[in-house]
């Protein structure tokens, strides 16, 4: 009899350890949530990583998509650069073919070249008056012509390009074209930079675009590129995003009925 009075409070001690036992399964399902409630911030930074790491992508895609459209693979000048002389010769094409030829001045030898010893940075914001002569010389020595054979032809201008919206189609620069094609007179052309690429403006790179490799001529003050006017030298100047690029171009003709005089700079 003893033995079942003992026994009588075991059902009570197993409802209690029932209890107990459900007691700490609802803690343990208590904790479990609690357990999955804290990576909920994690979770969240996560997330945002994710979304900055996409983001970031998406702009380094879109910018070799914009590289790609460009086609610029190759800085010919960069800005960094203080370059004595850099000169290189490409097949001439046809196009001179179609305009009376003279001899010792008419482009055989065809290339493009860059210099940043001919006009100093003083000199270039000064603009000096011997700037047409010397870089007429500089073109003939490197084409090996004579310089007494080029006259200087219109049109030779001061251009100041910024992020101004076009207002018609002529202040659309950034075409690609053909200075011999636009103006038969052109033989050789050159450009004299007065200002400096991503410190006075952005974008606005000079950009030679070569079959499968384009090469860029990144302006500095004082920096003279040069090269024969045909299709060989296709080109065009990247839109200025921001500031502004001064340049003068400075072009040359082998035929005299179409020279011009020197312009009288006040």
């Amino acid at each position: 009899m003893a033995p079942q009075r003992r026994s009588a409070p075991r059902g009570p001690e197993s409802g209690s350890g029932t209890a107990a036992a459900q007691d700490r399964g609802g803690r343990r399902h208590g904790s479990a949530k609690k357990s999955r409630g804290q990576p909920e911030p994690r979770w969240r930074w996560l997330k945002a990583a994710c979304l900055l790491c996409s983001a970031a992508l998406g702009g380094l895609l879109s910018w070799n998509c914009l590289s790609a459209e460009d086609g610029v693979t190759e800085v010919l000048a960069p800005h960094s650069e203080n370059l004595q002389g850099k000169f290189i010769e490409i097949p001439c094409s046809e196009d001179y073919d179609s305009h009376k030829r003279f001899e010792g001045c008419t482009p055989r030898k065809c290339g493009r070249g860059v210099t940043d010893a001919v006009i100093t940075r003083e000199e270039a914001e000064r603009i000096r008056s011997d700037v047409r002569r010397r870089i007429q010389q500089r073109i003939a020595q490197d084409f090996g012509i004579s310089s007494s054979s080029m006259y200087l032809t219109k049109p030779t201008f001061f251009s100041r390009i910024n992020n101004t919206e076009a207002k018609t189609t002529h202040d659309e620069y950034w075409h690609p074209h053909v200075d011999k094609v636009t103006y038969g007179s052109f033989d050789y052309t050159s450009l004299l930079y007065l200002s400096d690429y991503t410190e006075d403006f952005g974008g606005g790179r000079f950009v030679f675009m070569d079959a499968g490799s384009n090469k860029t001529v990144e302006p500095r003050a004082g920096r003279v590129s040069f090269f024969t006017s045909g299709s060989e030298n296709l080109h065009r100047v990247e839109k200025v995003h921001w500031g502004t690029r001064y340049a003068i171009t400075i072009s040359f003709t082998c035929n005299p009925d179409h020279g011009i005089g020197d312009p009288v700079l006040m």
